[in-house]
C-alpha cells in the first residue's frame, strides 16, 4: 500500500508533537474475551441500549491491547492538546453511529470506528500528499479495487456510506489474510505485501510474527500506526483520566438515504432541505461538480429531520432542479471565451464549474459542463 500523510489544518495541533499517516491496509486483529460475542457472529444492533455512540464503541472493544513506549507517548501527545482530539469527534458526530453499526453488522470489534481519527481526522474532505481521500483514506487505485466510482462527477472514496462498506470489506479481507488485527493494521499502513515479507523473514529465522515482534522491520509511520489508533482507544476508554471531553453523539442515526430520482444542483438539493452548501457537502462530499448526476441508484444523505423538509418542499418546486448540462468538446482548439459566449454565460463560470486552470485550453473529445441554455437566458 502507498504510504501517505495528511496534510490537513483540522491535525495541525496534533501534528506539531507527532506526524499523522496515512495508508491503506486493513486487517482484523485477533479477537479478545471482550469480542466473545462477536466471534459467535455478528451483533444484534436493536440490542444496544446505550445512549452515547462512545458507550456503545466501548463495550464492542475486541482486539487485544499493545502496550509499549509508542502507545504511552501518543497517549500523551492526545491528552496534551485535548481540544484537537475534541474537534476531530466533533467532526465525527455525523458519521460515527453509521460506521459503528456497519462493523456491528459484520461482527468486527468497534474501535476500528477510530481508524478514520488516524486516516484523515474524520474529515471526507481529506487528501493526502499521495491522492488518498476521504475519511478512510483510499488511493485511487485501491478505491478502484473496491468498486468506488471516481469520475469527473464524483469521487466515491469520499462519499461516507460507499468509502465505509469498501473499507470495512478490505479490512475484513486483511484480517483473514493474517488472522491479527494489529498486523492487518500494519498492513492497512503498509500494504498487505510488506506484512506478508516480514512475516516471513522472521518465520524463517526462527522469530516472532506479532506486532511488536515484526515492528522493528517496519518504517517508522507503520510502526507508530497501530499504537496512534490503540492511543484514541485508551483516551476514549477513560476520557476523564485523559483530560480529554468528547462531545456526546447519540446513540441513533444522524442522516438518512434519500434517492435521487434526477440531476439536481447541489444547490438546489441544499435549498430544497434547508440546509447550507457546507452542511450539504459535508454528508455529501463525493459530488465534485455543481449537479448531482447518475441513475436511481444515485443517493444523498440528509439528517432526518431535513429530509422531510426536501421531500415536502420538492413537491412544490416546479422548476427546473438542474440549470446545467454535458458538452461534448468536438473541434481542435475551442476557447473557454467562445464557449461562454455560446451558452451564454461568462469564461469564469465555466473554468470554475469544470475546475479548468486559468490559460487551459480545452481538448477535443473532452466532456465538461455548461448551464443550460434555458438558465442562461
Amino acid at each position: 500500500m502507498i504510504r501517505k500523510t495528511v496534510a490537513t489544518a483540522a491535525l495541525a495541533l496534533l501534528a506539531s508533537s507527532f506526524t499523522v499517516t496515512l495508508a491503506h491496509a486493513a486487517d482484523n486483529a485477533p479477537l479478545g474475551a471482550a469480542a466473545a460475542s462477536a466471534a459467535a457472529g455478528p451483533l444484534n444492533v436493536d440490542d444496544y441500549k446505550e445512549t452515547d455512540v462512545w458507550g456503545r464503541i466501548r463495550s464492542g472493544y475486541a482486539i487485544p491491547d499493545l502496550n509499549n513506549s509508542l502507545v504511552a507517548s501518543h497517549t500523551r501527545a492526545y491528552s496534551i492538546h485535548p481540544d484537537s482530539l475534541k474537534r476531530i469527534s466533533g467532526r465525527a458526530s455525523p458519521y460515527l453511529y453509521h460506521v459503528v453499526q456497519e462493523l456491528e453488522k459484520r461482527g468486527m470489534p468497534t474501535e476500528l470506528a477510530l481508524l478514520p481519527v488516524i486516516e484523515s481526522g474524520f474529515n471526507p474532505q481529506a487528501l493526502s500528499t499521495a491522492n488518498a481521500a476521504g475519511l478512510w483514506q483510499f488511493v485511487p487505485g485501491t478505491g478502484k479495487d473496491y468498486n468506488l466510482k471516481q469520475n469527473m462527477f464524483k469521487d466515491e472514496r469520499r462519499g461516507v456510506l460507499a468509502s465505509t462498506d469498501a473499507a470495512l470489506t478490505y479490512l475484513q479481507r486483511l484480517y483473514t489474510m493474517f488472522g491479527d488485527w494489529q498486523l492487518a493494521l500494519a498492513a492497512y499502513n503498509w500494504g498487505e505485501g510488506n506484512i506478508q515479507r516480514i512475516v516471513k523473514k522472521n518465520q524463517a529465522l526462527g522469530k516472532g510474527t506479532d506486532f511488536d515482534s515484526l515492528a522493528e522491520l517496519m518504517p517508522a509511520e507503520t510502526r507508530n500506526y497501530v499504537p496512534k489508533l490503540q492511543a484514541v482507544k485508551n483516551i476514549v476508554a477513560n476520557p476523564s483520566q485523559y483530560n480529554v471531553a468528547l462531545p456526546a453523539i447519540e446513540n441513533q442515526p444522524y442522516f438518512t438515504a434519500v434517492d435521487k430520482t434526477s440531476d439536481i444542483d447541489v444547490a438546489v438539493a441544499a435549498q430544497l432541505a434547508e440546509m447550507s452548501l457546507d452542511e450539504f457537502r459535508a454528508l455529501n462530499p463525493q459530488f465534485k461538480k455543481p449537479v448531482i448526476t447518475g441513475g436511481e441508484k444515485t443517493k444523498i444523505l440528509l439528517p432526518k429531520e431535513n429530509a422531510e423538509k426536501f421531500h415536502l418542499n420538492l413537491a412544490q418546486w416546479g422548476r427546473e432542479l438542474s440549470t446545467w448540462t454535458t458538452h461534448k468538446i468536438t473541434g481542435a482548439r475551442v476557447s473557454i471565451a467562445s464557449l461562454a459566449s455560446k451558452f451564454g454565460t461568462t469564461p469564469e463560470i465555466i473554468r470554475q464549474a469544470n475546475n479548468i486552470p486559468a490559460k487551459s485550453t480545452l481538448k477535443a473529445g473532452s466532456t465538461i459542463l455548461v448551464p443550460k441554455a434555458s438558465a442562461s437566458q
